[in-house]
């Protein structure tokens, strides 16, 4: 029987500067940051969580054999899209109000689900991150 996949529980992005863009997940998409202990001795590691969901943040020059890294590990290549309760109009004041500039949007997207109202804006990294939500009761 082939393996399926039901579900993401985490992802990790690389970064410059873990505390400038765990403070800005957090102050900009109301993420909750977490610094635990992986154990073993290794290095603490910040997490940022929302929902049920984790992003784990890793600087990008950590060492490869600590934090078990992919390949081609560079700060400011993700491309991450959010889903958000708020209204695309929320989103906008809500950026704004943070000086956090504005790529496009709204703008109407396709997500896995229906249409999604997106804007984008990005981190300090410069990695796009697309805050969304669906339209007509789509999610």
């Amino acid at each position: 029987m082939p393996v399926k996949v039901t579900a993401l529980d985490h992802i990790v992005i690389n970064v410059a500067d873990v505390a400038r863009s765990a403070d800005w997940y957090r102050k900009t998409l109301g993420m909750e940051v977490r610094v635990f202990d992986p154990g073993g001795g290794k290095t603490p590691r910040t997490s940022l969580l929302f929902g049920n969901q984790k992003i784990n943040v890793r600087p990008r020059d950590a060492d490869k054999v600590e934090w078990f890294t992919a390949d081609h590990e560079t700060a400011g290549s993700d491309d991450l899209c959010f889903l958000t309760s708020s209204t695309p109009d929320q989103v906008v004041a809500h950026l704004k109000a943070n000086g956090v500039a504005i790529e496009e949007g709204p703008v109407a997207k396709q997500g896995a689900r229906g249409t999604l109202r997106s804007v984008y804006c990005r981190d300090p990294d410069g990695s796009l991150i697309e805050i969304s939500s669906y339209e007509y009761g789509g999610g």
